[in-house]
């Protein structure tokens, strides 16, 4: 016999440009698949003794093809409309791009996943308003490393890099289980870092 479902966990990671959130997010996606489908449906591993674990793709409204994480490509008017309808959990607007994750985490949320978000520091407040269970993970790396990837990706000008690296001393309330991790070295040791965690969540 199956033990009874609580509600699932929302894990919100969140960081300054260039700390390497999609990196971590793409090591603990490509290792957890090792041991569980990532393909979300309303009976997913229901019944296993370990939650399902799933990697929200957001939707933002920048081009397909344009670097950086996969995402749902939208055009401002899309964006608008999308979350008129309701079709946004969360939904947040940061250098001149709007960024939105599904309504469909709630129903993951219910049926006991554990649902990963690429969030964003200035919007936790209102996540915790409406998740105040999440589970907060703040990536940072030093401000030498974070200006070296933005260079190398080749998304920004120069003025645009100094813009973004004015925001990475944006303050994080030092909330209940908030989870700091370097990523300002090698990949492998953070991402196995970053991966452990799930051993807890998927309890």
């Amino acid at each position: 016999m199956s033990r009874q479902r609580t509600p699932g966990t929302l894990v919100y990671v969140m960081g300054p440009s260039g700390s390497g959130k999609d990196s971590l997010l793409d090591y603990a996606r490509r290792r957890l698949n090792n041991f569980h489908s990532l393909t979300w449906n309303t009976s997913a591993n229901i019944h296993k003794e370990l939650r399902p674990v799933f990697f929200v793709r957001r939707y933002i409204t920048r081009p397909a093809g344009s670097g950086g994480e996969r995402h749902y490509p939208l055009t401002m008017e899309e964006f608008q409309r999308l979350r008129f309808l309701g079709e946004f959990a969360m939904s947040w607007e940061s250098h001149d791009l709007r960024y939105g994750v599904g309504a469909e985490i709630d129903y993951m949320l219910a049926a006991g996943a554990v649902v990963v978000v690429n969030g964003s520091r200035e919007y936790l407040p209102r996540a915790l308003k409406k998740y105040p269970a999440l589970a907060p993970v703040l990536i940072s790396a030093s401000t030498e490393i974070l200006y070296e990837r933005l260079e190398k990706r080749g998304r920004e000008t120069v003025e645009e890099i100094r813009e973004r690296l004015a925001g990475v001393s944006m303050e994080v309330p030092d909330i209940p289980g908030l989870i700091r991790l370097d990523n300002s070295g090698n990949l492998e040791e953070a991402g196995h870092r970053f991966t452990e965690l799930f051993t807890r969540w998927r309890q």
